[in-house]
């Protein structure tokens, strides 16, 4: 994973500035709640991350509606890489929290075309628990989501 971290002192995010016009980007689209602009460490041609305009650090901070937002942006911009690109693979990436490997920490998601020789590699080691620790894990999450 590229590791730009933004160093922009606290309180001065880098995404807001450009949200406000305060600093250059190649701007792709842009609505009431979300922007999607051309990533400085362009990984594939197209590669795009879409923002939502209002600062929240990560996807839990986000509001319902910003979340579907982001994923109507996310899925324009993406017919748009295919239209322009053609690539025959496309990775959407959204991470959380420095231990998500999360850089800049303005909400936002890579919309990213892929080709089987671009030397991007997204892989972890698979843990297979057994079907009675997943049905427990399930069963957390359940709880969860009826207690909200």
């Amino acid at each position: 994973m590229p590791m730009f971290v933004d160093t922009s002192p606290p309180g001065q995010c880098i995404f807001c500035k450009l949200v406000a016009g305060e600093i250059p980007s190649s701007k792709v689209y842009e609505d009431e709640q979300t922007i999607a602009f051309l990533d400085l460490g362009q990984l594939n041609p197209g590669h795009t991350l879409v923002a939502v305009k209002r600062h929240a650090d990560n996807l839990l901070e986000l509001t319902p509606d910003e979340a579907a937002a982001a994923m109507r942006t996310a899925h324009r911009v993406a017919h748009a890489i295919r239209k322009a690109y053609n690539p025959p693979g496309l990775t959407l990436l959204q991470c959380n929290g420095k231990e998500g490997d999360q850089t800049v920490f303005h909400f936002h998601m890579h919309v990213l075309p892929r080709w089987g020789d671009d030397g991007i590699g997204l892989s972890w080691p698979r843990k297979d628990p057994a079907r009675d620790v997943l049905e427990q894990y399930a069963a957390q999450l359940r709880a969860a989501i009826a207690a909200e």
